[in-house]
């Protein structure tokens, strides 16, 4: 029998090699398809390098299956989300020629949640040691524990010394009062944990687990748009999930339990279709911007798949608008509505990035933008070799922000203290952030 998967047992994610190159496997589980890819990231040149990234990246293998099992991003058929995934992860390496034991993952249900606490120490005047970061990052991951919730992010967004903000790294310096602003992103812990025993029951070993939006959002941003603030809202099958950047860190995560199935489901009831034949037609038919010849396009329905002979039903393209909008609306306002309520609306800045695949439908981002009151661009990933056509688009936005996260992770802290772990190699997370300083300057 199995063991439980202990989310709290992730395996060390150690920093990339900034002198020879390194290979990487993730896989994006959604609720529509599963993707898994295996790329080589060569250290690269400051000068040549993208904003935020140390490496470049060449996909050396790629699988690519249709999901089964995992509803709004969570597993609900063990034994499908078994199989679906290693089809994708064998696919992946036939092509590079090569086994897979451990991989970073994406994460796009379970009630995603972002939290920010303030923590502070003190230092009786004495020089800030690796000690007192220790013990201060500690000390915000307690704060932000809770039961049956897991932290899969932990990130400083900011330090104080007596009192004085914008402090990057204190080490070194002298005060009374050392403080931190702590952002975690958590997590139900019973689906992170099934997730987890999915893929051990596949005998693949998870080094991490990141929020898709987060993931997407490394992705697609570009330039100065993390430094001055976008939002990043990635539309899968079925969930909706928002990342907010600011000052190039990730300030908030949140999570809808809706997606792109929510109007395919409503053109097969509508029209008395199957699934498949509901998706082909949203995909090839459906528009948020109504046209103006859309009653005058006719486009003909087939039957269900159930070996009927009844003749095919005939519809206008407006007809096949009309069924999709309200559900289009609703993820829109909703997620509009969670920004606000959030708090960090302006700090958003009047950038929206959508990604996923849902975010695909014609006029969608015409419509959010009106929703929105902001500036919206579909976003692709960006500075990736090897890409077959087919992935160069929204809907890998995740898989190819899973490959970038390990140039970022020195920017975390987890704690092993509180059930979460650190990501780090030997020496911890302050061993890491000083290496990072050391090779970057």
């Amino acid at each position: 029998m199995t063991a439980p998967f202990n989310p709290g047992q992730f395996n060390v994610l150690k920093p990339l090699s900034t002198r020879r190159s390194t290979l990487l496997t993730v896989i994006d589980v959604g609720s529509t398809k599963i993707v898994c890819l295996i790329a080589r990231l060569r250290p690269q040149p400051a000068e040549a390098a993208l904003s935020g990234r140390t490496h470049a990246i060449e996909i050396v293998g790629i699988g690519h299956q249709r999901s089964r099992g995992i509803k709004a991003g969570v597993v609900v058929d063990l034994d499908a989300a078994e199989r679906a995934v290693r089809l994708a992860v064998d696919t992946a390496e036939r092509k590079a020629g090569m086994t897979v034991e451990s991989l970073l993952v994406n994460m796009s249900g379970g009630r995603l949640a972002s939290e920010i606490f303030s923590a502070h120490i003190g230092l009786e005047g004495r020089t800030v040691g690796d000690g007192d970061l220790e013990r201060l990052l500690r000390a915000g991951c307690q704060h932000a524990s809770r039961e049956n919730r897991q932290i899969i992010h932990a990130i400083p967004i900011g330090y104080r010394l007596d009192g004085n903000q914008g402090v990057a790294i204190p080490r070194g310096m002298v005060g009374s009062r050392l403080g931190i602003d702590l952002h975690t992103v958590t997590v139900d812990h019973a689906p992170l944990q099934n997730l987890g025993l999915c893929l051990d029951r596949c005998h693949l070993d998870v080094d991490a687990a990141i929020a898709s939006a987060y993931a997407s959002g490394l992705a697609s941003l570009v330039d100065d748009e993390a430094e001055l603030g976008a939002v990043c809202i990635d539309i899968g099958g079925g969930t909706t999930n928002l990342a907010v950047f600011s000052a190039g860190r990730l300030v908030h995560v949140d999570s809808l339990a809706m997606g792109g199935q929510l109007q395919t489901n409503a053109i097969a009831q509508g029209l008395s279709t199957s699934l498949r034949n509901a998706e082909r037609l949203k995909t090839l038919y459906a528009s948020v911007v109504v046209g103006d010849l859309d009653n005058e396009d006719i486009i003909t329905v087939e039957s269900p798949e159930d070996g009927s002979d009844d003749t095919p039903m005939q519809v206008t393209r407006a007809a096949i608008n009309g069924l999709i909008a309200p559900s289009v609306t609703e993820i829109l306002e909703t997620t509009r509505d969670r920004l606000n309520a959030s708090g960090f609306a302006a700090r958003a800045g009047q950038r929206i990035v959508l990604t996923g695949g849902a975010s695909q439908l014609t006029g969608l981002s015409d419509a959010a933008s009106q929703i929105f009151g902001r500036n919206v661009r579909i976003g692709r990933p960006l500075g990736v070799k090897g890409l077959p056509d087919k992935a160069k688009g929204p809907a890998f936005s995740t898989a190819i922000g899973l490959l970038i996260y390990p140039q970022l992770a020195h920017l975390e802290y987890l704690d092993t203290h509180t059930g979460t772990q650190k990501r780090s190699g030997s020496g911890g997370y302050l061993a890491r952030v000083g290496q990072w300083i050391r090779e970057s300057f």
